[in-house]
């Protein structure tokens, strides 16, 4: 595991440190995720500039930070600053992965039916203890085209604008205030706060993270194998519940953020 926070003042030379890493260290040129840290961050900008004013005023900012660890999560932290402590959600470069990874391997499955169910299998072996395992035949040239690498980016903004959209919602409905105090515990390992917070919680997060990464311009067709892949688990690891709460049903999942964007793009959006 490689744990150690960027912090905002290091963000600079870190991002362009990270970067390679992120994109994927083992590849040639050919075999490259059009992601990197700067465009993740970029994005988060935008999910912020599209939020309602008064949710502005409590998620201000630029909402993304990156920590170099293998393990995969999201959370919630606030960094000290005058004359307010800035929210913060914090994705891990094993988040980074894991997403690459999964909208890669949906993109796949395009071409090559029954590629994401075996990927699922794969995924939920995996500990998060050490950096994850590339896509099975990741060097198979038709899985690089420039239809797939689109197909993936597609994905990939997709999962994490829904992702960072709901992290935010926390902050501004005030789940990150109410249950601060256990997200991190007396050794300084972090919990997730989707198995705190109540089905309720969870439910209206969820609606406006969704509502959020819509208005930023990410759709939800990525995103749902996403949230798939976890309820496709024979086991899923302790980390999944840093996407979603263990008792969240994908199909309740599923509906929601279809008739969200439906109503979305027929101009019924709050």
């Amino acid at each position: 595991m490689k744990p150690a926070l960027l912090t905002l003042l290091s963000w600079g030379v870190a991002t362009w440190l990270c970067a390679p890493a992120l994109a994927q260290s083992d590849a040639s040129d050919d075999f490259k995720y059009n992601t990197n840290p700067l465009k993740t961050r970029s994005l988060g900008r935008d999910l912020q500039r599209a939020l309602k004013p008064q949710y502005q005023e409590v998620a201000f900012g630029d909402p993304i930070a990156v920590e170099i660890d293998d393990l995969p999560f999201v959370r919630l932290e606030e960094v000290p600053e005058d004359p307010k402590p800035l929210p913060k959600v914090v994705i891990s470069e094993g988040f980074d992965d894991l997403v690459n990874r999964v909208a890669h391997a949906k993109a796949i499955d395009k071409i090559q039916k029954g590629y994401f169910q075996k990927y699922i299998l794969s995924l939920a072996e995996e500990s998060g203890e050490r950096e994850l395992k590339p896509l099975p035949n990741d060097t198979d040239k038709r899985y690089w085209t420039e239809e797939m690498k689109n197909e993936q980016y597609s994905n990939y903004n997709s999962i994490v604008g829904t992702l960072v959209g709901i992290n935010l919602a926390h902050f501004y409905l005030g789940h990150f205030k109410k249950y601060q105090s256990k997200l991190v515990n007396a050794e300084g390992k972090h919990a997730p706060i989707n198995n705190l917070l109540t089905p309720k919680e969870w439910d209206e997060s969820l609606r406006l993270g969704v509502r959020n990464a819509l208005s930023a311009g990410c759709a939800i067709e990525g995103v749902l194998p996403f949230f798939e892949c976890f309820e496709k688990m024979p086991k899923r690891p302790a980390w999944t519940a840093f996407f979603v709460p263990d008792n969240a049903k994908y199909k309740d999942t599923k509906k929601t953020l279809e008739k969200i964007q439906k109503d979305f793009f027929s101009g019924k959006n709050d």
